[in-house]
């Protein structure tokens, strides 16, 4: 079944009016309410479940690599800022014991079909620690080099050069993102991360020569000192690189949440209306330039495995976005990294002491999680098939779950009909649809199906929708 693509209508008037602060779906229920209740022990038995299913999931895994050589102001990731290369041998020999206690957890004939290396700066490893690394990978887990993958890693180019990405694709890494935010150097200033287009190009050209698959990029805006303008030369260098993907991400400034905005000076982010307005101009420039809106804040080209996999209703959500492969068990190695078991999420001790001890004392670093409960598991697929679909066939769904779907789902259809006046989503009695003008706020549509959004105090929590 293939579904025709929607082009969304950018109203800045309607988008003012919704864009409050609200959860991104990367999870149901996010991460809030995640608890200690759930442990090591209860990691291991969601494992052991998984392995015993008919037909166990491939995986994916995600690696934390924590290391920054400098901050970045805007930065909300756990991160630690060092150029002392030797604190990454300390890390390493506890994600190693990490790798080692967690890969016999899962059958050997799963694939990794999926890997992501996120941090801080993945690229803090030089070539010879992330090859070790990848080789203790390859002894604990279905590791491929070659043949059907997506094999991603973060990549801040000032730190990289052409060689480093060719030894990359030699381990099997396929899929690359380059952070860029801005290059107006204004803006680069304030946030203490100074890019040049050359650095960006080079990594980027390396591994197109190399046979990535794809390339991704990431902007940001809301920053200190963003003007049209500015931000709109910084569009003219992206397409110029014609990376595959493009993410454009909102700024979240929650300074009491991330000491490293503290540095920045509140006075010179930009208004609402022209934070908005950078949002918007951003969003027409990609899409008459042939990008795709695939959702939230991802844009990819037409021929791209995202766009294909919108067009063919088989796009999901996980922790690292919009994927091609929401179909796997996903396994958090690494310091604050989350993985997603069968029906509960877990994730590791936030902080290195925290997380050395636990390797240390031979604990997994299991810190929180959460097991779902049927209401959850149902209002995940809900979620699910809004923010991926922005449709949902309620008889359809109530048949699969065996529900009637207006009866158990009353309250939140009332809440739909003030955002169906204002034309965010039509409904009947048995298809709910994100019309073009819903589409830039698929976040909120969702959160109506949110049932741990009643206490106020967890819009603190959140970054805003727009």
């Amino acid at each position: 079944m293939r579904t025709p693509t929607i082009v969304p209508e950018f109203d800045a008037a309607l988008i003012a009016r919704y864009d409050v602060a609200g959860p991104r779906y990367t999870s149901y229920p996010t991460a809030p309410q995640f608890h200690t209740g759930f442990d090591e022990a209860a990691l291991r038995a969601a494992a052991k479940a998984s392995n015993e299913e008919l037909m166990p999931r491939p995986l994916s895994v995600y690696v934390h690599v924590p290391f920054c050589f400098s901050p970045c102001f805007y930065c909300g990731c756990m991160r630690v800022i060092t150029r002392e290369i030797s604190k990454a041998d300390e890390y390493l020999q506890r994600l190693y014991r990490e790798i080692a206690m967690v890969g016999p957890l899962f059958d050997r004939d799963r694939p990794v079909k999926q890997l992501h290396f996120g941090g801080g700066t993945p690229n803090f490893l030089d070539a010879p620690r992330m090859t070790a690394l990848v080789e203790m990978l390859e002894r604990n887990f279905n590791y491929r080099r070659t043949g059907e993958r997506e094999y991603g890693i973060e990549i801040d180019p000032r730190f990289a050069d052409g060689r480093y990405i060719t030894e990359l694709a030699k381990l099997g890494f396929n899929r690359m993102s380059v952070g860029i935010q801005d290059f107006d150097p204004a803006v680069q200033a304030a946030v203490n991360r100074i890019q040049s287009v050359e650095q960006t190009r080079e990594v980027i050209d390396a591994a197109r020569d190399s046979g990535y698959g794809s390339v991704s990029v990431d902007l940001i805006y809301g920053l200190p000192r963003q003007t049209i303008g500015g931000f709109d030369r910084t569009l003219d260098e992206v397409l110029g690189l014609a990376p595959d993907r493009i993410a454009v991400y909102g700024y979240a400034h929650l300074p009491k949440l991330f000491k490293a905005q503290r540095q920045i000076d509140a006075a010179e982010l930009p208004d609402p209306a022209t934070r908005l307005a950078l949002f918007g101009h951003a969003f027409k420039r990609l899409c008459d330039a042939g990008y795709v809106y695939v959702g939230m804040d991802h844009f990819a080209r037409v021929d791209d495995e995202l766009s294909q996999a919108q067009r063919s209703r088989t796009l999901q959500r996980n922790f690292q976005g919009y994927s091609t492969h929401g179909d796997c068990d996903i396994i958090g190695l690494g310091v604050s990294a989350i993985g997603r078991i069968g029906d509960s999420y877990s994730q590791n001790a936030r902080d290195l002491i925290g997380y050395y001890a636990a390797l240390d004392a031979g604990r997994l670093p299991v810190a929180r999680g959460i097991a779902l409960e049927e209401d959850d598991i149902l209002r995940r697929a809900v979620i699910g098939e809004l923010m991926c679909h922005g449709e949902l066939d309620m008889h359809a769904f109530g048949r699969q779950h065996q529900l009637d779907f207006a009866d158990r789902f009353g309250r939140e259809l009332e809440r739909l009909r003030e955002q169906a006046s204002d034309g965010l989503v039509t409904f009947d009695e048995s298809v709910i649809r994100v019309t073009a003008r819903g589409r830039l706020l698929l976040r909120n549509v969702a959160m109506s199906f949110d049932a741990y959004l009643n206490n106020p105090t967890e819009s603190s929590r959140y970054s805003r929708t727009i």
